[in-house]
């Protein structure tokens, strides 16, 4: 059942990786390139160990007398040779490296294949990025994911390489790799699968699992759903899902590089949703919910913005994380309407806004698991994908993309790449929006002056005014609504500098006129200073920062004492610390809000109800219940929970 946290705007694949602050996987210079990778992989759930073997190809860059590869702490390099068979020596280093050291100094230029023996107990613990389980063997699913480090690797989402990788495992166990060359080879008790992507990418995903027979939908067998019996009642919905997923992603980026999509189950305790090549690994909870779709959207867009094309250094990361956000609120706008783009825009401007401190083009300065790199490399990126849609138009800007991706295939992007496509295709002179919105930090806050004068001979009114913004530089078309007595009417004006004039004639009299109604516009606000701050409430929530999150949503209520939201997630933080009638307080302030968002005021009354249930006032706790029954708003399941309530009293779990 989904709790009322679950209503927190939807992060993907941010939230997963906020507050785990690891640089292990940072930009440095690369000094070498990694082209192939061999792996013969066995693994044992039983006892939760994997051992492995793995022939590294690659080139030195530079004269080097060593290596420092990445790989998960928990394993034990046991030997390395060259091509020579010659044994080389090696130390374990800090953050999940080993440093090698070869027989003799590398030449720049050359190509060098070395061959790595290890093992290991897997248990998530370990990993390069602190608190976050990406590599785990057991019962009944094991997942080595990329991000893992399960393998010798150096260039982390930026060094594309190829790969054959061999896998056993148990009898009764289904393995899902990018490539896969055929059915499971059978050898007693162990079956190998045979996994071979021999385009440069990131192949270097393994998901092993007691699933169930793929789910497909009948004559599109192409997309198979693999999930434990725990879940597989959501596979037939979840599949038409994928389908359709799929399908929108390809009319609208292309034909992919594979039209080949495995959507795996992951388990609980590691990250919600993973995507490789041929991947879409989404949590089981997260399967069969019907308002996840966004997840998996955002998930399978990366077998384009990810996989077919990749960032250079991590500061381009931005057109892959922020493309892959964006295609996920397109699908949303495919699916819910420009209503609900406009809306999820105001949650993401919030991300965007979150960490805007340093220009994107300098975010692989920080770790790729950092919030900053997070928040600024998938919300702001997408918003730079949601402004430039606007600046261009809709044909150009799907022009851009669907070219990015044709001359970038198997290859790896800069951001002057993208840039000169978007102006090649779009016929337009982007540079000042690129430098505003790469190059420089935050955003617009505007504000508007006018003064309306009747026209004469019933021609109408003519409204003359100024629109006044904070930076010098800003440069972008900005649309105005006017609200007549007639009709609405929609304007697109030109705003350069801190102040720019208009003048629009109207045929009835403008009662009310908005800047930028539909939120094509990354901007500040007092309101979006409320958002700014509910989100990093939200976020220390998730890092078990209680005291911090408290202090965040005390600043958003200081900006607007009446946000109901911020009174919501204040009395969350009490709720779970136990401290009912604090918490009692500020759901009731949250009722009485102003209402934003619309289910603060159900979830409110549930809350309160399990707080008299609590403390043992059940018939106080039924009137809650009936009262959010009454609201008739089931957002993520309210009145579901409010009529369970009503049947049986609600019973703080031992976990709180």
């Amino acid at each position: 059942m989904m709790r009322p946290a679950a209503l927190a705007p939807l992060f993907t694949i941010a939230l997963l990786l906020l507050g785990f602050p690891s640089r292990s996987l940072a930009a440095t210079k690369p000094v070498i390139d990694v082209t192939g990778y061999s792996i013969q992989a066995e693994l044992s759930p039983a006892d939760h160990k994997l051992s492995a073997t793995a022939k590294v190809t690659f080139t030195a860059l530079d004269n080097l007398d060593a290596v420092i590869f990445q790989l998960h702490g928990a394993l034990k390099v046991e030997k390395v040779t060259d091509q020579s068979g010659a044994v080389l020596t090696g130390e374990r280093g800090a953050s999940s490296t080993v440093r090698i050291t070869p027989a003799s100094t590398l030449a720049k230029g050359q190509s060098y294949t070395w061959n790595f023996t290890y093992d290991g107990t897997l248990t998530g613990e370990g990993g390069p990025v602190e608190g976050l389980k990406l590599a785990s063997i057991g019962d009944p699913i094991s997942y080595l994911l990329y991000a893992g480090a399960w393998f010798p690797m150096t260039g982390y989402m930026t060094d594309r390489f190829t790969a054959e990788i061999d896998v056993k495992v148990p009898t009764g166990y289904r393995v899902i790799g990018s490539g896969s060359t055929g059915p499971a080879l059978q050898t007693g008790s162990e079956q190998e699968y045979d996994f071979k992507w021999n385009k440069p990418g990131f192949p270097g995903t393994i998901i092993a699992g007691k699933f169930n027979d793929p789910v497909a939908v009948a004559g599109s067998t192409n997309i198979r759903v693999y999930i434990t019996d725990a879940h597989k009642t959501a596979a037939p919905d979840y599949v038409q899902t994928a389908n359709r997923v799929f399908a929108y992603f390809t009319s609208t980026f292309g034909i992919p590089e594979s039209t080949r999509l495995n959507v795996v189950e992951l388990p609980e305790g590691t990250v919600p949703a993973y995507w490789a090549p041929e991947i879409a690994a989404v949590a089981g909870s997260r399967i069969g919910n019907k308002t996840d779709f966004r997840l998996l959207s955002n998930t399978v867009a990366h077998q384009w913005w990810g996989s077919e094309i990749s960032p250079a250094t991590l500061n381009d990361t931005w057109i892959t994380n922020g493309m892959s956000r964006y295609g996920e609120l397109m699908y949303l706008e495919d699916q819910q309407g420009k209503g609900a783009l406009a809306n999820a825009v105001q949650d993401i401007s919030a991300g965007a806004l979150a960490y805007d401190t340093i220009p994107l083009t300098s975010a692989g300065t920080l770790s790729p698991f950092s919030p900053d790199f997070q928040s600024m490399t998938l919300e702001k990126g997408a918003m730079v994908f949601h402004m430039l849609r606007w600046e261009v138009g809709d044909d150009s800007f799907l022009k851009i993309l669907r070219a990015a991706l044709s001359q970038y295939t198997d290859k790896p992007i800069k951001t002057s790449d993208f840039e000169k496509i978007a102006e090649a295709q779009s016929q337009q002179q982007l540079t000042p929006f690129f430098a505003q919105w790469l190059d420089g930090t935050g955003a617009p806050e505007f504000h508007n002056k006018y003064t309306v004068f009747r026209l004469g001979n019933n021609k109408g009114f003519r409204t003359i005014g100024e629109i006044q913004q904070d930076l010098d530089l800003f440069n972008m078309p900005v649309e105005l609504q006017f609200e007549t007595e007639g009709k609405t009417e929609s304007k697109r004006i030109d705003v350069v500098g801190t102040d720019s004039q208009y003048v629009v004639d109207t045929f009835g009299r403008p009662r009310h006129i908005t800047i930028d109604p539909d939120h094509w516009i990354l901007q500040n606000s007092p309101d979006m200073q409320v958002r700014v701050a509910i989100l990093k409430g939200q976020q220390l929530v998730a890092q078990g920062d209680n005291p911090g999150a408290l202090a965040q949503y005390q600043k958003a209520l200081a900006a607007n004492p009446a946000s109901s939201l911020a009174n919501y997630r204040i009395g969350e933080v009490l709720f779970m610390q136990r401290n009912y009638q604090a918490a009692a307080n500020a759901y009731r302030d949250a009722i009485n809000g102003d209402n934003q968002p619309r289910w603060t005021e159900v979830w409110s009354h549930i809350q309160i109800g399990k707080i008299f249930d609590v403390t043992g006032q059940r018939s106080r706790a039924v009137n809650e219940y009936r009262q959010a029954i009454q609201t008739n708003d089931n957002t993520a399941g309210a009145l579901n929970e409010a009529r369970l309530y009503l049947q049986k009293p609600y019973q703080r779990p031992d976990s709180e």
